[in-house]
């Protein structure tokens, strides 16, 4: 019973396929190679990126990244945290490893958060789409007003948790490895 509780999504998933498949066999293949597909690209993208993460681990010591990206480290943390979201390469599901490894090295939250929003939507290679399929105003806009809005979103998140609740959360990290 314990087996059926820990692969329950995986079991959903499964008799959810079989049961499409049922219905449109065409519908069913698709799905299933849509399904491994998306698999190997997961596979594919993450190996790399821990490898990344772990030799980051090792040569960049944690008062490095707290003196550039710490609580006290001002415009340079947060520009550091915007070229590092920018310059990144991979979909959003990436960008949480390593902000775990941020909070692991001390990285000010808000700067973690502003770090997520930044990956997923001011990528470089997605601006350069951007402005090539839909204009330099569309991208400046949407570029502005997106840094602006996960900027402010991610003071007023470490703003308004507490102390204990930002230790907790710096805490946990610290007991999971």
């Amino acid at each position: 019973m314990n087996i059926i509780r820990k692969y329950k999504w995986l079991i959903v998933f499964i008799v959810l396929i079989i049961v499409i498949y049922n219905i449109n066999s065409t519908v069913g293949v698709n799905t299933i190679y849509f399904s491994f597909s998306n698999i190997k690209t997961f596979l594919s993208l993450v190996p790399p990126i821990f490898i990344l993460m772990g030799l980051l681990d090792v040569w960049v010591p944690k008062e490095t990244m707290v003196k550039y990206m710490g609580k006290d480290s001002g415009i340079k943390g947060l520009l550091c945290i915007l070229t590092l979201g920018s310059l990144a390469a991979g979909p959003l599901y990436v960008s949480f490893p390593i902000a775990h490894m941020f909070i692991k090295k001390g990285v000010k939250l808000s700067y973690i958060i502003f770090f997520i929003g930044v990956w997923a939507n001011c990528k470089v290679p997605m601006m350069v789409y951007e402005y090539t399929s839909l204009g330099g105003t569309f991208t400046f806009l949407h570029i502005t007003t997106s840094l602006f809005v996960y900027l402010v979103l991610s003071i007023l998140v470490e703003k308004y948790l507490s102390e204990d609740e930002i230790k907790n959360i710096y805490n946990k990290e610290s007991t999971t490895n």
